[in-house]
């Protein structure tokens, strides 16, 4: 009997250890988005600024008037659920930091119709662009290459990525990013 019990026991210790060590491992849901394997130094900001992008309204807009600032850029699409939710918390953002050289720039990995229609229905305080296919080339470019949304890039003002984070993100986060490079 006890032979048994122990054995039970034994196999219980194991499960509980392939349980976590798969949460912890594979899942990772307390380990950093942040994009540990980058190497930033090859991510060039050269593309983006020359990109001319759909606001909402549909008039084109020229990437490069956000050349000297700190850049929150977050890759997105309207059929993206965490996209969505972290949508309020980029809006907090922009709205606290604008005054400080900081700007979020939202571009949708999306048609412009259905940008429109989103930001219609919910509107957010920094500015949208409607990137379609061509967001994805972008995100690529700047260290996307798991193709994931939403994909933040931080840019410093000298327009060279020093931060990348796969998945939903928070305030928390990007404000702790962007505090290094605010000016003192």
């Amino acid at each position: 009997m006890l032979k048994k019990i122990l054995s039970n026991v034994g196999y219980l210790a194991i499960m509980l250890a392939l349980g976590f060590t798969i949460y912890y491992y594979v899942l990772s849901p307390n380990a950093a988005l942040k994009n540990s394997a980058a190497d930033y130094s090859k991510l060039s900001t050269q593309a983006l600024f020359a990109s001319k992008l759909p606001n909402p309204d549909g008039i084109n807009q020229d990437l490069s008037q956000y050349k000297g600032k700190i850049i929150v850029l977050n890759f997105w699409a309207t059929w993206c659920p965490p996209c969505r939710e972290e949508m309020p918390e980029l809006s907090e953002l922009y709205t606290e930091y604008k005054n400080k050289n900081v700007v979020v720039l939202g571009l949708a990995v999306d048609e412009l119709a259905l940008v429109k229609e989103f930001s219609v229905a919910t509107p957010v305080s920094y500015p949208l662009f409607a990137a379609e296919n061509d967001g994805m080339v972008l995100g690529n470019d700047l260290g996307n290459d798991k193709g994931v949304l939403p994909y933040t890039v931080i840019i410093n003002q000298q327009g060279v990525v020093v931060d990348t984070y796969f998945g939903r993100i928070n305030k928390t986060l990007l404000e702790a990013a962007i505090r290094p490079l605010l000016a003192p």
